[in-house]
């Protein structure tokens, strides 16, 4: 797949996707926020690429797709589906390579850190627990990913995954399921 089909991929998946709970509720305005993080992230991917800047491009397209699919994992938007990042064909060209392996190793670190940064906030007791549990677990899960893919030479595919899973883990931050216990400047809140 290439930036420009990943585009339209995210943009098909976000004009299928609405808000699942009632407007009157008070999971809606977290609801609202995370789609907001979608589109926002979707229309920054278009904007990078449109102006040859491939590498934030792939970078704003996996983070915003992160946040769809953990929303829809939230059950906050639907229909249900994931769009987890896949393989990326040649889509960095040589010239934006220097620019491709900063901001993936920058990724790796900043992820790394931000996952030692946070905990549980429900309590043990509670359903949501569980699901805080999830997101962290998906967070390192998608890291572990992406450090496989750099070790492997895969810069885009490394980036991509590091992107998405660090998403997960902002988008848990923003629906209540994990605190912040470090540094704030590594999350989106």
């Amino acid at each position: 797949m290439n930036l420009d089909d990943y585009g339209v991929l995210f943009g098909e998946a976000l004009s299928r996707t609405g808000i699942a709970v009632p407007e009157d509720t008070l999971l809606h305005r977290a609801a609202e926020e995370v789609l907001e993080m979608a589109v926002a992230y979707r229309d920054d991917g278009a904007t990078f690429l449109s102006s040859d800047d491939p590498v934030n491009a792939l970078a704003g397209f996996a983070y915003g797709l992160g946040w769809l699919d953990a929303g829809l994992r939230l059950g906050l938007l639907a229909p249900l589906a994931a769009h987890p990042p896949g393989d990326l064909d040649a889509c960095i060209p040589d010239a934006k390579i220097a620019h491709l392996h900063e901001k993936t190793h920058r990724y790796r670190q900043m992820l790394r850190d931000a996952l030692g940064m946070v905990e549980a906030a429900p309590d043990p007791a509670s359903p949501l627990h569980d699901g805080s549990v999830e997101f962290h677990a998906a967070a390192e899960s998608w890291y572990m990913a992406g450090v496989e893919r750099l070790e492997a030479g895969d810069y885009a595919g490394a980036l991509a995954r590091l992107s998405y899973g660090y998403a997960w883990l902002d988008a848990g931050v923003r629906a209540g399921l994990l605190r912040v216990t470090g540094e704030r400047g590594l999350f989106t809140v």
